[in-house]
C-alpha cells in the first residue's frame, strides 16, 4: 500500500505496531533530519550518511531524540535567544502567540507548547539569531542524490559509499529503497543502519539494493530490552536471522550500557545467539561504549534526558570494561572489537 506523502498524512510518532504492519511513508520524498558528509564510522571508507526521521524504539540512551518523531519539529536553543524585548520577531509572526504557544522566562523563549504549535515554522524563518531550529525537512530523492554524487570521487578512492540511518531508516522504507536503488545505479556502495524492527516483508524489498547491513543486539532478555527501548526483541532477533539467511553482509553492534546490558551473562547470551542462530556469519561485532551525548537536543525539545541519573564513567574504567567483554566474545570465535573505528575485514 502506498501512502500519500503530504505532511498531514505522516504520523507524529511511529509505534511498534505501526512499523510491524508498515506501509510506505514516502517514495520520491521523505523526512530527513540530517545529511552528513565524510563520515568514517558507519560502513567502510569515506561515506555520506543520510539520517531519516521516525523510530519505533525509544532507547533511553538515544543521542538523537530529534529523530524519533517522523514529523519536522522545532528545537529551541535559549542561549542563542537575543531577548524578547530586543527582538520578539518569533512572537510577532506566530498565529498562536496569544494562546501562549511559547514558554518564556527571563525575557527569553525557553520552550514551546507542541499541542498548540501548528508547525508553520514562520517563527524559525523570523528568528535572526538561529535560536529556533527545524529538526527535519522534506527532501526528494533528487535532493539527496545531488549531495551524494558530489562526493563520488571520495567513495571511489576510499572504498566508501552511502549509509542510510535514522531514527529507523525502514520507517520510511520506500524512500530508503529509492535512494539505495539510485546509488546502485551509480555504482555507489550502500549500507543500511537499522534496528530491524519491521515487517519482514520490507527486508525483501530493500535488501536487493543494500550491500551491507548494520544492526544492534541491545539485550538478549526480552523484558530488559523492553524496559530500556520500549519494545521487545523477538521481531528484531527474527529479522537478524533472516538477514543472515538472505546472505546479507552484517555488522552487529552492542551498545554497552552500564546497569543494563554490560553483564557477563548478557554478553555470553549474545555470543551464543550469534554462534547458534546467526552461525557466526557476521563481518564484525562492535561493542560501543556508552557516552552521554545529545543532551542539548533533549533540552531543545523540552524533554528530559532519560539517563540523566547515570553517572559518567571515566574513560579508563569503560575501556577496561569494554575490552573484557570483547575478550569474552572473542573466546567464542566471534570477530569482536571495541568501538567502530577498527578496519573491517576484506
Amino acid at each position: 500500500m502506498e501512502v500519500n506523502t503530504e505532511q498531514e498524512s505522516i504520523p507524529d510518532l511511529i509505534s511498534a505496531e505501526d512499523l510491524t504492519n508498515s506501509s510506505d511513508i514516502g517514495v520520491s520524498e521523505g523526512i530527513v533530519s540530517n545529511i552528513q558528509r565524510f563520515t568514517i564510522h558507519d560502513g567502510p571508507g569515506i561515506r555520506t550518511e543520510v539520517f531519516l526521521k521516525g523510530c519505533p524504539l525509544q532507547c533511553k540512551w538515544c543521542s538523537n531524540p530529534e529523530s524519533i518523531k517522523v514529523k519536522p519539529e522545532i528545537g529551541i536553543y535559549t542561549s542563542s535567544c537575543i531577548g524578547i524585548d530586543k527582538c520578539g520577531y518569533c512572537l510577532a509572526v506566530c498565529s498562536e502567540c496569544d494562546r501562549g504557544v511559547f514558554y518564556q522566562h527571563d525575557n527569553k523563549i525557553v520552550g514551546i507548547d507542541r499541542q498548540l504549535c501548528t508547525d508553520c515554522f514562520k517563527c524559525v524563518d523570523a528568528c535572526p539569531a538561529n535560536a529556533l531550529k527545524i529538526w527535519g525537512q522534506k527532501r526528494s530523492v533528487a535532493d539527496v542524490m545531488k549531495i551524494v554524487l558530489s562526493d563520488t570521487e571520495f567513495y571511489q578512492k576510499s572504498g566508501g559509499g552511502v549509509t542510510i540511518s535514522g531514527g529507523e531508516a525502514l520507517v520510511q522504507w520506500g524512500f530508503t529503497r529509492a535512494i539505495l536503488k539510485e546509488c546502485r545505479q551509480h555504482d555507489i556502495h550502500t549500507c543500511l543502519e537499522t534496528t530491524l524492527h519491521c515487517n519482514p516483508s520490507i527486508l525483501a524489498r530493500v535488501f536487493p539494493y543494500t550491500d551491507l547491513v548494520i544492526s544492534d543486539i541491545k539485550h538478549m532478555d526480552n523484558s530488559r530490552h523492553k524496559e530500556y527501548t520500549g519494545i521487545g526483541n523477538d521481531l528484531i532477533h527474527r529479522n537478524l536471522i533472516a538477514t543472515v539467511e538472505m546472505e546479507k553482509p552484517l555488522i552487529v553492534r552492542i551498545p554497552v550500557i552500564p546497569a543494563h546490558n554490560n553483564s557477563e551473562e548478557n554478553i555470553r547470551a549474545s555470543a551464543e545467539f550469534i554462534i547458534e542462530k546467526l552461525f557466526n556469519r557476521v563481518i564484525q561485532v562492535q561493542l560501543l561504549p556508552y557516552r552521554q551525548l545529545g543532551v542539548e537536543k533533549y533540552v531543545s525539545l523540552n524533554e528530559d534526558y532519560p539517563m540523566a541519573g547515570l553517572p559518567e564513567t571515566d574513560r579508563h574504567a569503560w575501556e577496561k570494561d569494554i575490552l573484557n567483554l570483547v575478550g569474552i566474545m572473542q573466546s567464542y570465535g566471534i570477530p569482536a572489537v571495541a568501538g567502530a573505528n577498527n578496519k573491517l575485514p576484506s
